[in-house]
């Protein structure tokens, strides 16, 4: 039943779809679709404005209108339901694709092993395991336990020339978008993460884009909610490969 109350309204001209306010919702009301924030349903919406500060556009209001009455019960019907839906198997599709199948591999080493197929020298992978897509890491993943954590934007590897011997090396590596992938799934997926693994460090290397920037705030907020006090180094690379800025965030 429609009711004049309170509720969120998003100004499309204004928003980037940077995801930040994503997180901040805790009934899950507000999505990234197609590179732009929405409101999913009325009745999710509380019209409490808790998104409104995470905004860096001013993109999101509080405006008083005909609305769908705010539904409490559908929204934890709604959460439960993402929540099945989200979760990959552990251990693997159920067509047998093995992009989720764990995988950890030895120290990278430049001998080259009988039989195998030789590289190039300097171009050595330090790739220590498999998956790497945050969606695909399960929370209890062997390769995660204790480990110093590397949470890239997916687009650093491609920008910066020396990512595996700057940034990979000896580390256990997430790679996502926060803008093009459900960022209310990367926030549960870390609370687990923080909870569980015991990790001992984050780096997150991000583009200098406003999109990347719901990166380390999603780390936050999941560091929060898990209660855990994690040191955090965020490193912002340029559109041509360049280091611009370098900064410990608070734990």
């Amino acid at each position: 039943m429609k009711v004049k109350r309170k509720i969120i309204e998003i100004d499309d001209e204004l928003c980037d779809g940077c995801g930040q306010c994503v997180p901040s919702c805790a009934e899950g009301a507000i999505q990234i679709i197609d590179g732009k924030a929405r409101l999913v349903e009325e009745k999710y919406c509380d019209g409490l404005g808790a998104c409104l500060g995470e905004c860096p556009t001013g993109a999101l209001s509080i405006v008083e209108q005909e609305a769908e009455e705010f539904d409490e019960k559908a929204v934890e019907e709604y959460l439960s339901s993402k929540v099945q839906e989200e979760r990959p198997d552990e251990t693997t599709l159920p067509c047998g694709c093995p992009s989720v199948q764990i995988q950890t591999f030895a120290s990278p080493t430049s001998r080259p092993e009988p039989g195998k197929p030789t590289v190039q020298r300097g171009s050595i992978s330090a790739l220590s395991h498999w998956p790497v897509k945050i969606r695909l890491v399960p929370p209890t993943a062997p390769f995660l336990k204790g480990a110093d954590l590397l949470v890239v934007a997916d687009c650093v590897p491609v920008v910066y020339p020396s990512f595996h011997q700057d940034f990979l090396k000896g580390k256990a590596v997430l790679v996502g978008c926060p803008k093009f992938d459900d960022v209310q799934e990367y926030l549960e997926r870390f609370v687990e993460i923080f909870k569980t693994a015991d990790i001992k460090r984050v780096t997150v290397p991000i583009m200098e884009v406003p999109c990347c920037s719901g990166l380390p705030i999603i780390l936050k907020k999941a560091m929060e909610e898990a209660k855990k006090e994690i040191p955090v180094e965020l490193v912002v690379i340029s559109a041509r490969g360049e280091v611009l800025k370098k900064q410990k965030l608070a734990a």
